[in-house]
């Protein structure tokens, strides 16, 4: 099941024009610079704002200008969570999500209401007012509001965005289990790299209303010739699994999907939970052979996929990392340019990858 979306529309000097099939499971992020039709994708697709064109949800025609056919969105089994939480102020936290919930028929109720209240952390906050409520309670509580309508879609405008960083790290360990517990599908706007990383599945890369990256969200996220956002950081996001923690040296042994091992600070979790790691260029540099006497505690030996020239006298590195069973992983590496020219690197050669341990970012 895909969701298909044709959608074309003139905003001024704005115009949109996409074509994708987004997978109907896990999280999809729409993502790009302010401006670049984000927003307006996702109205169209909640049919809160009319483009032309078409979209249809698994088999369920949303809309189909052609044949004259729009659900408006009180017929479309979406939730939609807005940049701004928008609660009853004279109702209690519990009364909020049970406005959404009991108008749910009971034959069509796919999300129970102690699972997402547990979900969420919000069985200290059932008894209080929203207006009691610091900004990132009011979002938690305006995403079990919209999850408890049982929706067959999630649609999410930038819900961290009017947040300060402190709420933003609370609120996304709840995201994050939502991403683990939902079979919903979830389109979630944002211009966060940090946000993608943690939560994406699958990326759409908007710039100027058209599609500039689409794909699976560590292919996407790793990829050498993606468009960067602006103040972005180049690195390549992993999938790894904790094998153990040193304590002593408050350090945690991750493996990658090639069987290699790298240190990283700490990590919250227990040994044998997934994570996600970011790897930034900055923090991967090339050597021709395996060095010693050196505080960089990564080391692995990779081959030079690609490369290309961007900031003047910088070049980025696409590595692979061989492991077992075939399995492979991708980082970036930013050195200068007159590093590439006097060690003779080039496409094709093997090389050995030094990474630094404190340079790994968790990303949930």
């Amino acid at each position: 099941m895909t969701i298909d979306v044709q959608f074309r529309a003139q905003r001024g000097a704005f115009s949109l024009d996409v074509g994708l099939k987004l997978p109907a499971r896990g999280v999809t992020a729409l993502f790009g610079h302010s401006g670049s039709g984000k927003t307006t994708m996702l109205r169209a697709m909640a049919g809160l704002e009319h483009c032309a064109g078409s979209m249809l949800f698994g088999d369920e025609i949303w809309q189909d200008h052609a044949q004259g056919v729009f659900l408006t969105a009180e017929k479309r089994p979406i939730g939609y969570v807005f940049q701004e939480a928008s609660l009853f102020g004279h109702l209690s936290v519990q009364d909020n999500l049970e406005f959404g919930f009991r108008r749910t028929p009971v034959s069509k109720r796919r999300v129970d209401m102690l699972e997402t209240v547990e979900w969420l952390g919000l069985g200290d906050l059932l008894q209080r007012s929203p207006v009691n409520l610091s900004g990132g309670e009011r979002q938690r509580v305006a995403i079990a509001r919209a999850l408890l309508t049982s929706p067959e879609l999630l649609l999410m405008d930038e819900p961290l965005s009017a947040l300060d960083g402190a709420a933003k790290a609370a609120i996304m360990p709840y995201l994050e289990r939502l991403h683990a517990e939902l079979s919903i599908p979830v389109v979630y706007v944002t211009h966060a790299v940090e946000e993608v990383s943690r939560l994406a599945d699958h990326i759409v890369q908007l710039e100027a209303g058209r599609v500039v990256a689409e794909g699976p969200a560590l292919s996407i996220l790793s990829d050498l010739h993606r468009p960067a956002m602006a103040g972005e950081e180049p690195g390549a996001v992993i999938e790894a699994s904790i094998r153990e923690h040193d304590d002593a040296h408050h350090l945690s042994e991750l493996v990658l999907p090639g069987g290699q091992v790298v240190l990283a600070p700490r990590l919250a979790a227990d040994a044998g939970s997934p994570v996600r790691i970011r790897i930034p260029a900055r923090e991967v540099s090339i050597s021709l052979r395996v060095p010693e006497g050196t505080s960089i505690l990564n080391i692995l030996p990779g081959r030079i996929l690609d490369h290309e020239e961007g900031d003047p006298g910088r070049v980025l590195v696409q590595l692979e990392l061989e492991g077992k069973k075939g399995k492979s992983t991708r980082l970036l590496s930013r050195i200068s340019r007159y590093s590439w020219d006097r060690l003779g690197l080039r496409e094709g050669m093997v090389v050995q990858a030094q990474i630094k341990s404190m340079g790994l970012a968790h990303e949930g």
